[in-house]
């Protein structure tokens, strides 16, 4: 036993004189080792839990559930492909989401809008579309031409890769369904101008072109790879000729300069953000915005997001509509852009900017998405493992004249 003691005093003493030891004969500590390593899907997912825990309260742990599961994915027909795709996939069970809609809960809707007709009838100074909270209603029109399949719920059968058809293009461009609604909100009518401020991948540019009707479509994205991406995208699925007409631009300018090069020109503008990427943040190591490097850009998010939505903003024509959109559940993220966005675009540019409700588009896919409840700013789809999409946030507004 005295040994013993004997043996830590000396060891102790040992290291009281480390501090004499010349610096370039000590031993390093391998720290690189002996340290707890922490990848960034723990560190997002702890991000999470402390901030989603408090903002979605009891339903943070379904939605959690569903984060960290596999995601279910729907898929876009392809209206340039030969082939008799939709049968196929209808013959595997799949149901097109957007002719599967939940009629019920329109004439409710629709009973607002008769009600606000009336009081205008008698003198009340209300809108035809009933402005309600603020907020204006109007009516959703679907393109006859975009089709997208999903497995019906609780059915987590993964699709199969698109095959091409005889002239090289693939029959349909898998994606998160709920990554569509910002589509549909944006309503592009026959002839209009379209913005796309952040095209890549191409997900959603490919459903604007399913519509068939937009006048002229500008894509563009300020990462250089990413538009290559977008390009690669657009030659799977578009056929050549409609790639080199005058009415498709594909641009890879910085978005938050886009007020500066085209002002008061597009009838209608998506203005899709980059973003946390929640669900990838939790499932991927790779390119992960929570890896302690990118730890500068991830709080500079909120920033480049407002930017880039009062830049969508300013290009957009007077009674013009931007729709902003992104896949995170962060309020920082999403309504708290939006709220500076409209006082911004009021007290720095004049732009009067008028919310629209989406809520005809939830009452119209609810039997496919869960929405969450009682957001005082737009809509957004959360995940939930019976209907694993999302997330999805999306607001619309219009420049008034």
């Amino acid at each position: 036993m005295a040994l013993l003691s004997d043996t830590r005093l000396l060891l102790r003493k040992v290291k009281d004189l480390r501090c004499l030891t010349p610096r370039r004969n000590r031993v390093k500590e391998k720290w690189a080792v002996t340290r707890t390593k922490h990848p960034p899907t723990s560190l997002a997912l702890q991000h999470f839990d402390s901030t989603y825990g408090v903002q979605l309260c009891q339903l943070w742990p379904s939605v959690r559930a569903a984060l960290l599961s596999e995601r279910k994915y729907g898929a876009l027909l392809n209206n340039f492909c030969h082939d008799a795709v939709l049968a196929n996939l209808e013959a595997q069970g799949c149901r097109d989401f957007l002719r599967d809609t939940d009629t019920e809960a329109q004439p409710s809707l629709e009973q607002e809008s008769e009600v606000a007709a009336d009081d205008e009838a008698s003198g009340a100074s209300i809108s035809k579309k009933s402005d309600i909270d603020g907020q204006q209603l109007s009516p959703l029109h679907l393109s006859p031409h975009i089709k997208c399949l999903v497995f019906p719920r609780g059915d987590i059968t993964r699709f199969k890769p698109a095959r091409p058809d005889m002239c090289g293009l693939l029959g349909y461009y898998l994606m998160d369904a709920a990554s569509l609604l910002p589509c549909l909100a944006l309503d592009v009518q026959e002839g209009h101008n379209v913005l796309d401020l952040c095209a890549a991948p191409g997900g959603k540019t490919l459903a604007l072109l399913q519509t068939q009707c937009i006048g002229f479509l500008c894509l563009n994205d300020a990462s250089v790879s990413r538009t290559l991406r977008l390009r690669k995208v657009l030659d799977s699925y578009v056929p050549k000729p409609l790639l080199t007409d005058e009415k498709l631009r594909i641009t890879s300018f910085d978005g938050t300069k886009w007020g500066d090069i085209e002002r008061n020109t597009f009838d209608r503008v998506l203005v899709d953000v980059p973003c946390t990427t929640d669900r990838h943040s939790l499932m991927e190591d790779d390119n992960n915005i929570f890896s302690k490097i990118r730890t500068g850009e991830r709080r500079k998010l909120p920033q480049l997001q407002l930017e880039l939505l009062m830049a969508g903003i300013e290009a957009a024509c007077p009674s013009g509509e931007i729709l902003y959109s992104t896949c995170t559940l962060s309020q920082i993220q999403n309504q708290s852009v939006v709220e500076q966005a409209i006082f911004l675009a009021r007290e720095n540019h004049g732009i009067q900017l008028q919310v629209v409700d989406l809520r005809p588009l939830t009452h119209m896919f609810r039997k496919t998405f869960h929405f969450a409840p009682d957001l005082h700013l737009g809509e957004m789809v959360i995940p939930h493992v019976a209907a694993n999409f999302g997330p999805i946030y999306m607001c619309k507004l219009r420049r008034l004249t």
